[in-house]
């Protein structure tokens, strides 16, 4: 991938460390102050669109704030914008690409010799 083993190994850990005090932290504030998280969580979707779907309540998708799926999903999507990066004189990343006949494949797919 793009950052040596060693590099990205402790990157990971710090980001697993990161998103789990994040979780706790807001699944702690969700119990201790649910109506101000909640207000909280209303003027971020207000930001990006999320209420403005009427066939999409809050009451549904805010339980799912600080859940354990949403501890994998958050991981997941933080651990994959580490692979994505490089550093000066580091690899490229292996980044998806599609061609223009729809097939997916990898950008070190491109690579001769």
């Amino acid at each position: 991938m793009g950052l040596p083993q060693s590099g990205l190994w402790v990157k990971k850990l710090w980001v697993l460390l990161e998103v789990a005090v994040h979780v706790v932290v807001g699944k702690v504030l969700l119990i201790l102050f649910p109506d101000r998280v909640k207000r909280n969580i209303l003027a971020m979707g207000e930001k990006t669109g999320m209420t403005r779907n009427p066939h999409f309540s809050h009451d549904n998708w805010i339980p799912t704030f600080f859940s354990t799926q949403y501890f994998w999903f958050v991981l997941k999507v933080r651990w994959q914008r580490l692979e994505d990066t490089t550093e000066l004189g580091g690899l490229a990343p292996n980044c998806p690409v599609v061609r223009l006949s729809g097939q997916r494949c990898n950008i070190w797919d491109f690579m001769q010799g």
